[in-house]
């Protein structure tokens, strides 16, 4: 995870957050499925920049993991990305917190509606072991190495 202050002075009224992600299924077997995820946020106007990387490991029903794979059809986004994100933003808001801009919203992905379709089905994300804070201000450029358990 890696959390980055772009500009010292940007404080404007209205943030907008674009996002871009990423996933891959790295592994299948019954009753259990490895994807690999790729998260990145960054703000217009630009001045912060977030980027969550990792995996998650969805264990339950081969029926009820498909269905976490189908895509949402009023937000166009993945059910398991929807909880991928929930545990990615308490991240994120920790470090807005620590580099002092506004947090990403909760509900960004998701404004409609929460949760997924397959309630049987555990989700385990898996970050990095380091967790990388970079305020870059004028001139000075200080990083903060955090373990992630």
């Amino acid at each position: 995870m890696v959390g980055v202050k772009l500009d010292a002075k940007s404080r404007a009224e209205t943030v907008n957050f674009d996002v871009r992600a990423k996933l891959e299924e790295r592994e299948r077997k019954s009753q259990a499925l490895i994807i690999g995820f790729n998260l990145l946020l960054t703000t217009k106007p630009s001045f912060v920049r977030f980027e969550v990387e990792g995996r998650t490991t969805l264990t339950g029903k081969d029926t009820e993991l498909n269905k976490m794979l189908e895509v949402d059809p009023d937000t166009k986004v993945p059910y398991v990305f929807q909880r991928i994100y929930q545990q990615a933003f308490t991240a994120m808001y920790l470090l807005s917190t620590i580099l002092n801009v506004p947090p990403p919203p909760q509900d960004l992905l998701f404004p409609k509606k929460q949760g997924a379709s397959a309630e049987d089905v555990e989700v385990e994300v898996e970050a990095p072991e380091a967790v990388v804070v970079q305020a870059q201000p004028e001139k000075d450029t200080s990083e903060v190495g955090i373990p992630n358990k």
